[in-house]
């Protein structure tokens, strides 16, 4: 599907929202996404260009062409200089946490390789978080491999895991290999390499309606895991900058004033955190998102609202 449509406005998407055990109706109650009834759900795909799920367009002359055909078709003109690649990079989901999920762990790039999947480096910024919430990531200083893989055969895998409690504003840093989970009562704006590789190597012992447990990784995760990476920290912001690695850079904007959101030539997404916003007269409210194309020529960023704030992603130019 083509359109020579001029791009006069940011695009934004339809989200798909994914049923998950552990969700629940936040993303409802905080932004007022228009959730599936009666069903818990966990995760918002924002923005995704997978074989198994796409991005459309919802508004505009291009509405209805999906991420990947814009990808394909359009790169220059929505994407700019970036370097080539058979799909948009990044995954960006909202999740709504409101049961702890399994710890698990994404491969990275040697052992994703020999295993048949693929890696997977991620950022949470912890957008809502109830009071004592907690996240679990990397492993406690003491632990190894040998005392972490006998713990899973124990039942009690959790006690090898590093505790952080955290709440809204903070934000983590996953790079491939670091074993996690999401604790209770947090909402997350996560950013991730585009990949579905997960293993999963402890579920809290829980168990269904029938006494069965879920289906865990072991083997693939103590292949995956990185036994060095021990009390990993929360991110420390340096001035607006979040994370700076070759997937993607992220920065948090308090957005006062009008702001160009990308120079030319370059695309960029906004995820608005808080307050609204508006560029060229696509209004942009709290859990809301939109992509700046390379191309649009008003790529000014205007606040609607006092103290709104946004988190900027990019990814590095072709080199």
């Amino acid at each position: 599907m083509t359109s020579n449509a001029p791009l006069t406005q940011p695009l934004v998407f339809q989200p798909l929202f994914m049923e998950r055990i552990w969700g629940g109706r936040r993303l409802e109650s905080l932004y007022g996404k228009r959730l599936p009834q009666g069903t818990p759900i966990g995760e918002s795909w924002e923005l995704v260009d997978r074989p198994e799920a796409q991005s459309v367009v919802d508004v505009g002359p291009w509405r209805g062409r999906t991420l990947h055909d814009l990808w394909v078709s359009e790169r220059q003109q929505v994407f700019g200089t970036i370097d080539d690649a058979s799909r948009f990079p990044l995954l960006i989901k909202l999740l709504d946490a409101q049961e702890k999920l399994s710890v698990q762990v994404h491969p990275p790039a040697s052992a994703a390789a020999e295993m048949g999947g693929e890696p997977k480096t991620e950022f949470w910024y912890i957008a809502e978080a109830a009071p004592a919430a907690e996240l679990y990531v990397g492993l406690t200083p003491e632990s190894s491999r040998a005392a972490f893989e006998a713990a899973i055969a124990n039942g009690d895998a959790h006690e090898h895991l590093h505790r952080l409690q955290v709440s809204a504003g903070d934000a983590m840093f996953l790079p491939s290999g670091r074993v996690h989970a999401i604790g209770a009562g947090n909402v997350i704006v996560e950013i991730q390499q585009n990949s579905d590789t997960t293993y999963r190597v402890f579920d809290w012992n829980r168990t269904d309606s029938s006494g069965n447990s879920r289906q865990l990784h072991v083997e693939e995760s103590l292949r995956a895991i990185d036994f060095n990476d021990r009390a990993p920290k929360l991110v420390k912001q340096k001035g607006e900058s979040m994370v700076q690695d070759s997937l993607f850079h992220i920065e948090k904007w308090g957005l006062d004033l009008p702001r160009k959101g990308a120079e030319r030539r370059q695309f960029a997404i906004i995820c608005c955190l808080a307050g609204s916003l508006e560029c060229a007269g696509v209004k942009l409210t709290s859990g809301g998102l939109f992509l700046l194309p390379a191309t649009l020529t008003d790529r000014t960023l205007r606040p609607l609202e006092p103290s709104t704030q946004l988190l900027r992603i990019t990814v590095p130019a072709a080199a």
